[in-house]
Order: C-alpha cells, then sequence, then structure tokens
C-alpha cells in the first residue's frame, strides 16, 4: 500500500526537527553562565542574558572572562562563544 506523498513519516519529522536544531546551533553562542553551559542566540549582548536568565539588571552584579562589566555598558557588552559569564549579588555598603 503506498502512502500518500504529503503525509511524512515519523523519521522524517524527527529528521526535520534534529535539522532545525542543528541550525539554531551553527548560529548560538556557547558560553559558560556561572559554571553552567548555556547556550544564546547571536549577536546577544550581557543585558540579553541577565533578561533570559530572569534576573532583575539592578540586583546582580556581572563579570565576563573575568572582567567587571558596569551595568551601564551591559547593553552594549556583545556575548561570544566561549564567554564566561558571572552573575552574583551586587553587595553595597561600607
Amino acid at each position: 500500500m503506498r502512502k500518500p506523498d504529503d503525509i511524512k513519516t515519523a523519521n522524517d519529522i524527527a529528521n526535520a526537527s534534529y535539522a532545525a536544531a542543528d541550525a539554531v546551533l551553527a548560529t548560538a553562542l556557547c558560553m559558560t553562565v556561572n559554571g553552567q553551559p548555556l547556550a544564546m542566540p547571536a549577536n546577544s549582548t550581557l543585558a540579553d542574558l541577565l533578561t533570559q536568565l530572569g534576573h532583575a539588571p539592578e540586583s546582580i552584579a556581572t563579570a565576563l572572562n573575568g572582567e567587571f562589566i558596569p551595568r551601564v555598558q551591559r547593553d552594549q557588552q556583545t556575548l561570544r562563544s566561549g564567554d564566561q559569564v558571572t552573575c552574583f549579588q551586587a553587595i553595597t555598603g561600607g
């Protein structure tokens, strides 16, 4: 019995899903955030990362590859694959 051309098999669907996932990963940035691997879309900024993680920007301090990044610079700080980001609770006082 022949199947209609518009009906896809489970393997067809799985292969299409894998191809789509590979395309996304090919353009994703792979980095480490607080010691855990994370992928972000290409051209993401440090501010985008904090939004993705659900952090309130004013309540968190950030370091990129061991260097402190001030809050006002997060929008301009583009991330790259291999970056190591540290997010930590900002402590003020004296």
